[in-house]
């Protein structure tokens, strides 16, 4: 159980009221009926406003907006994937729905295979540590000014939130000095997890967890906290089962595992999803990533081993 100090609670009252505090968030399928037409995912209430999470069908990314009630329309999930049926966003969807069977990992592991490098995505599960800022600062180094800003994804926790909004703040500065642009993916609110259980009892496979609460309490806390959710979702440990799978689909979220955890030895590939985390519980990963791209620092300069956007990836690799 993580104690919060009263330092970081006040911390945490004025970033909520910095960007306002939501109420009746709940899930909203619609489109806009401006073009290019965009998929309504979520909506709720803040400042006084009536806010939605919008989806841009063609290129993944998201966006939270207002929008005046007579430039949407409301429709069912069936009739946005008739709409849309051509879009990598549905592709992609339909092609998730046969990866729903594996205990774990299951989810987009990899993209496009013809890429001259990969997607870096970065978790940030609960921790006591801090954040592995030099990890970022090596990042940054090894990559400008070939690629700037540098495109990563960070899994985030609400937990995780709570704890470290001070670091969360350093992220959010690296974005707003243009060194990094973050695609910011949903890890789960509380990410439980017991040592002393099997897997398939254990993060959110666990008895009692409520789906729906890990889900959409995270998207409301980042939101709050000036993050737009991606459309795409991380199982905490990768672990998941069909029916948990299929739930995490039918919020209209794309799951993402990964081929390359490097902290187990999994080496990166063209397109692989690499994986580590900067929360200070998996050190050697964070190790090996910065000794894998010293060895490539002459492809780097020649632009021959780059870092993704995620989104894009997946967008050429639906078009393919």
């Amino acid at each position: 159980m993580f104690r919060i100090s009263i330092t970081t609670l006040l911390f945490i009252a004025l970033y909520i009221h910095s960007y306002g505090q939501i109420t009746a968030y709940q899930v909203f399928y619609g489109v806009t009926n401006s073009e290019p037409q965009q998929i309504i995912l979520r909506k709720w209430q803040q400042n006084n406003q009536q806010m939605y999470l919008l989806l841009n069908p063609y290129t993944l990314e998201t966006s939270a907006r207002q929008l005046p009630t007579n430039t949407i329309q409301k429709d069912s999930w069936n009739e946005i994937e008739n709409l849309f049926q051509h879009t990598p966003y549905i592709k992609a969807l339909h092609q998730e729905k046969g990866r729903d069977s594996n205990l774990q990992d299951a989810g987009i592991q990899r993209t496009d295979t013809t890429e001259r490098g990969f997607s870096l995505t970065i978790d940030l599960c609960p921790s006591s540590k801090p954040l592995a800022r030099s990890f970022f600062e090596q990042l940054i180094t090894a990559f400008e000014p070939e690629e700037k800003p540098i495109p990563i994804t960070i899994t985030i926790t609400g937990v995780w939130i709570q704890k470290h909004m001070q670091d969360l703040a350093y992220l959010k500065d690296l974005v707003n000095k243009g060194e990094l642009d973050i695609t910011w993916v949903n890890h789960s609110y509380h990410h439980y997890y017991s040592p002393s259980k099997p897997l398939p009892v254990n993060f959110l496979l666990a008895p009692n967890t409520k789906i729906s609460d890990e889900v959409l309490l995270n998207e409301q806390y980042m939101l709050e906290n000036g993050l737009t959710p991606s459309i795409f979702f991380r199982f905490p440990g990768l672990i998941s089962d069909k029916a948990i799978f299929d739930q995490v689909l039918a919020f209209g979220l794309l799951p993402i595992g990964s081929d390359a955890w490097l902290a187990k030895k999994q080496q990166p590939k063209q397109g692989s999803l690499v994986l580590v985390h900067a929360n200070g519980n998996e050190p050697v990963g964070l190790k090996d990533f910065i000794q894998m791209i010293k060895q490539k620092s002459n492809l780097i300069r020649k632009k021959a081993w780059l870092i993704y956007e995620l989104p894009i990836s997946i967008v050429n690799f639906e078009g393919r």
